[in-house]
């Protein structure tokens, strides 16, 4: 190759590096955001970004496009590894032209998800966009949903990330929200159907982007995404760490990590975690967290629903996803929201084969006309459905309250549990004592109520009920919690069971 070739790649690969120039990466910065590139350092292992379509350009010609083309068209796409395992990437460079997706864009990120699909691995996209490129018209729109397509076709063959760091407006927030899991940062990124101008313009309401669409709205309230972290730094460390949990595609299994910690260590601290009056709440991510490897537990969606508990986290080194009902908020009881969120995580773990352990601490439904108007029943199905159709290694263990159809939806041994052990201080039962007994002896005196609700308490708030009819396989000791979940995980690692043929099921959506 001559001197003058070798210096023209040089000289187009700085153009392309530079994206809009260095006045625009100077205002990046400024808002406190990383370019596109500098992401991608950070995300990936040193060194191992490669880099396609470098010096592709846009092909509009109107409203004077075709005198403004910079290489690469607005998208950062290529490879790279996590850790040393491969994974695919797109990153939208907000310096070119805002971001905006473009035909020939959106051709680059449909190449990468493409080959990711044919190789198994990974598709992790950081978006931070201005929307549709308006001087090009429908084409945006047609881009648009290529993408989206293939993010369907993708849903459960690999793992699919998408790291919100900027705006997302319009149609670009469906790619996000068809991935399985959204990280977003505050006060940077946002995402929302119609801006704030178009809400006031419709429906008169005055709202901020932040309160509309921004990253603390998404991890609470709407549940849209799952993480929101202060700056790119910490979201990008966030994501590395993460993908270490998941397995390169469904045909991989899940990745193992080396640990020093026996899976037969012992936590006598678990004997007393529940406390004595079946009223006061206890923090069921200590049990987590004194179940798993190392104390290392990832949660998502941390700060939505929080009667129930969803994350990954070891055992024996090997990924397993958790869920549990969390007695600190709301008492544990099931509604809408956890519902959605632990039936979409079920989902998650089954489509990766990645064993689901279950701790159940739960009254029951939400009751209430804001539930029922809003459709518990079919929400609550959904979470019901989930464990009924996953099959993957699942293990139980009710901790304290298993009540009503509650104690049937979490992964009872009649939905396939694998293994369903019980603390001793488990109570197995339609309903608590005092409901039950108010309903069966309708009529008597107060003190005949008394009596026969510490009946009906000695009769059901106990576990041997249940293990007498082989609904539960064990009453097991809490402080061999660990070791009896390393060793039941250890004996299903063979599990072979499938569903019955079907073209897909039907969801209650």
């Amino acid at each position: 190759m001559t001197t003058t070739t070798t210096e023209e790649l040089e000289r187009r690969r700085e153009a392309a590096r530079m994206g809009g120039g260095q006045r625009r990466i100077d205002a990046q910065h400024a808002k406190g955001k990383l370019t596109a590139r500098e992401r991608l350092q950070v995300l990936l292992d040193e060194g191992s970004f490669e880099e396609l379509d470098m010096f592709v350009e846009h092909n509009a010609v109107d409203f004077g496009m075709d005198a403004q083309h910079i290489p690469g068209d607005g998208v950062v796409t290529g490879s790279g590894t996590i850790n040393g395992r491969l994974v695919f990437v797109f990153s939208q460079d907000f310096t070119v032209f805002g971001g905006s997706l473009s035909e020939r864009h959106a051709q680059k990120i449909c190449k990468i998800m493409d080959m990711a699909m044919k190789v198994g691995a990974p598709v992790i996209g950081l978006n931070d966009s201005g929307g549709a490129r308006i001087q090009e018209g429908v084409a945006s729109l047609g881009g648009y949903a290529e993408v989206f397509q293939r993010n369907v076709l993708a849903s459960g063959v690999v793992p699919q990330l998408s790291l919100v760091m900027g705006p997302c407006a319009g149609g670009a927030v469906y790619s996000p929200a068809m991935t399985d899991f959204i990280f977003m940062v505050k006060d940077s990124s946002y995402m929302f159907v119609t801006g704030p101008d178009v809400v006031k313009t419709v429906t008169n309401e005055i709202v901020t982007q932040e309160e509309l669409g921004g990253a603390v709205t998404h991890t609470t309230k709407s549940g849209v995404a799952d993480l929101a972290f202060d700056n790119d730094i910490e979201a990008l460390l966030a994501a590395r760490d993460f993908v270490d949990f998941l397995p390169l595609s469904n045909r991989e299994a899940p990745p193992e990590r080396p640990t020093d910690d026996p899976f037969d260590r012992l936590e006598e601290s678990l004997d007393t975690l529940i406390p004595p009056s079946p009223a006061q709440p206890y923090d069921m991510h200590e049990l987590i967290r004194k179940v798993v490897d190392e104390g290392d537990f990832f949660e998502v969606q941390p700060a939505h629903a929080g009667n129930i508990l969803t994350g990954f986290g070891r055992i024996e080194g090997r990924t397993v996803g958790f869920v549990a009902n969390q007695p600190m908020v709301l008492a544990g009881v099931l509604d809408i929201n956890s519902s959605k969120k632990a039936a979409r995580f079920v989902r998650f773990c089954d489509c990766f084969d990645i064993p689901i352990v279950t701790f159940v601490d739960v009254p029951g439904f939400l009751p209430g006309t804001q539930q029922e108007l809003n459709g518990i029943i079919k929400h609550g199905a959904k979470l019901l459905f989930a464990y009924g159709e996953a099959t993957v290694p699942k293990i139980t263990v009710i901790t304290r309250k298993a009540y009503g159809g509650a104690y049937d939806v979490m992964a009872s041994k009649h939905l396939r549990g694998d293994l369903n052990y019980a603390w001793p201080t488990a109570e197995i039962a339609v309903m608590g004592a005092k409901g039950a007994v108010e309903i069966i002896f309708r009529s008597r005196t107060p003190e005949e109520i008394a009596e026969r609700t510490a009946e009906y308490e000695a009769r059901f708030a106990n576990p041997f009920v249940a293990a007498s009819k082989g609904f539960i396989d064990e009453v097991i000791q809490p402080h061999s919690t660990r070791r009896r979940i390393a060793l039941g995980l250890r004996k299903l690692r063979g599990k072979a069971l499938e569903n019955p043929w079907k073209k897909h099921d039907n969801i209650p959506l």
